[in-house]
């Protein structure tokens, strides 16, 4: 990420080094501070640090539909509730819980027949085991069952944990621009004194309500089928203040 760099330095004259006015290369703004004020003025880098993080989605769904028709309720609700027992055994098999796994089912009735659909949407945190599942219940199960294409998407605790890496890391940017900051002035550097985001932005690669039949990749070579694994980059800009100290470590 291109940002401009700005860096604000206060730091009164020490003894035999002295600026006339403000001297300012390559973005840097050094402000003198008279004599006489010097011992009550705060000695402070100011800096900015960005960063940007990207992380591919964490989360899958597969949707499996199942469907039949019968002359009577009870015959059509037998169907539908046996494949769905199949399914959802075959769920439990591989590790996936029950609150991992959401039922639904349709009755309705066209002309003298019965009608019922189900619809079973699983997440999965684990893509090899989705791959799986996936590719047993397209073996196992009939032309009543379908399986949808899997969709891939960010879970809200992955896009938190991506927005609070961009922001440690920014300020581990913005850390190391003071360091060579108060290398470069004959400093060292303090403390922090404040620390504050100033802007924080996401983008998607891909978008995540896309319809259902465009499959998504992992970054894995076992995935590399899926051609729209969606992304998220989170970008983060803040300021930081330094305290300066003397060569003898006494802060000032």
């Amino acid at each position: 990420m291109n940002s401009p760099s700005r860096v604000f330095a206060a730091i009164p004259p020490a003894v035999g080094r002295e600026f006339s006015g403000n001297e300012k290369e390559q973005g840097m703004e050094v402000r003198t501070v008279n004599r006489e004020s010097s011992r009550n003025r705060l000695r402070e880098v100011q800096v900015t640090g960005v960063a940007e993080v990207s992380c591919p989605a964490d989360r899958v769904s597969v949707r499996v539909i199942v469907g039949n028709s019968k002359e009577s309720v009870n015959d059509v609700t037998n169907s539908v509730s046996r494949r769905l027992e199949y399914i959802l055994q075959t769920l439990r098999q591989h590790g996936v819980g029950d609150e991992d796994t959401s039922v639904r089912r349709f009755l309705h009735r066209d002309a003298d027949m019965y009608r019922m659909d189900a619809e079973v949407v699983v997440a999965f945190s684990d893509f090899e085991k989705m791959e799986q599942t996936r590719s047993i219940l397209l073996e196992k199960l009939d032309k009543c069952v379908g399986v949808g294409t899997p969709r891939f998407y960010h879970s809200p605790e992955c896009l938190s944990r991506l927005r609070q890496r961009a922001c440690v890391l920014a300020v581990e940017n913005a850390q190391q621009k003071a360091s060579k900051v108060s290398q470069l002035l004959g400093q060292n550097l303090g403390s922090p004194l404040l620390v504050r985001e100033e802007e924080t932005t996401e983008r998607r690669g891909e978008e995540e309500g896309e319809e259902e039949g465009e499959g998504r990749e992992q970054g894995a070579a076992h995935l590399a089928h899926f051609p729209h694994m969606p992304t998220v980059t989170a970008s983060s800009q803040v300021s930081v203040s330094f305290s300066f100290t003397d060569r003898s470590r006494k802060k000032l």
